[in-house]
């Protein structure tokens, strides 16, 4: 396995979204990233894949201060995290959960809480800001008035991002968004986040276990295993010809089932 201290190279004058250098994080006495040290591009979509245990959404968790790492720096547009304040931080950087978790109320009720977060120069949840959300989430303003508890996994899934989008974040992290639900609203869903970045140009960094996302939906792709970076770089250049053994027997062999 190539050393996990050499960083991929990103061919830009600007920094990248992401920068971590000599990251380790531990996790119950264990170590679940070592010596991390890579760039995550800013634009398109990076899929994190690896096998279940290597380090995927550990390393998201990262990305804005859910968690913080026992060694090492991350930086965010060449700006150490730390020097954020976390609730800075979480209106440029948000966060999908696997399991969406929404607020009482209707989904109207949950974008207007979600706004809270927001900077002061970020439009209020008004009727057409609400349109706007559920539209960039693939959902249509009839969503605005239902009971949030009492829609589908996919729906929850979509009213997760555009909730997420309430404080216009300029990443958007996601964790196997798509685990929970059949391949069919799977599939709409990655249309959903393929449209949304045409449309605003997010970033958007995603935990899949699921190759064929990575391979449909991925401009980036970051291979884990047992905490370290195996390889990663342009989606398509890796999954069809990937550099390292390991990576290319994992593609091969369809793994990635968790996380």
């Amino acid at each position: 396995m190539p050393s996990a201290t050499r960083e991929v190279a990103v061919p830009s004058e600007e920094p990248p979204a992401f920068r971590l250098r000599g990251v380790r994080q531990v996790r119950g006495g264990r170590a679940v990233l070592d010596d991390v040290s890579l760039h995550l591009p800013r634009g398109g979509l990076t899929a994190l894949i690896g096998p279940s245990g290597s380090g995927k959404t550990s390393l998201l968790r990262l990305l804005n201060r859910l968690d913080d790492p026992v060694g090492g720096t991350v930086e965010l547009f060449g700006q150490p995290l730390t020097e954020y304040p976390v609730r800075a931080l979480r209106r440029r950087v948000g966060f999908v959960f696997q399991a969406p978790v929404m607020f009482t109320g209707t989904v109207r009720d949950n974008l207007r809480a979600a706004h809270g977060l927001a900077r002061a120069e970020v439009a209020p949840v008004d009727e057409t800001r609400v349109a706007e959300l559920l539209d960039l989430a693939g959902l249509d303003l009839s969503y605005a008035d239902r009971q949030a508890a009492d829609l589908s996994g996919g729906e929850k899934h979509r009213v997760s991002i555009a909730r997420a989008l309430t404080t216009n974040p300029e990443v958007l992290l996601l964790d196997e968004p798509t685990a929970a639900l059949d391949p069919e609203v799977a599939d709409r869903l990655l249309h959903t986040l393929a449209n949304l970045r045409e449309t605003t140009g997010i970033t958007m960094i995603m935990v899949t276990h699921r190759l064929r996302e990575a391979r449909v939906g991925a401009t980036y792709v970051v291979m884990l295993e047992a905490g370290r970076i195996v390889e990663a770089g342009d989606a398509r250049k890796i999954m069809q010809d990937a550099t390292h053994p390991r990576t290319r027997e994992f593609l091969q062999a369809g793994e990635g089932d968790a996380r």
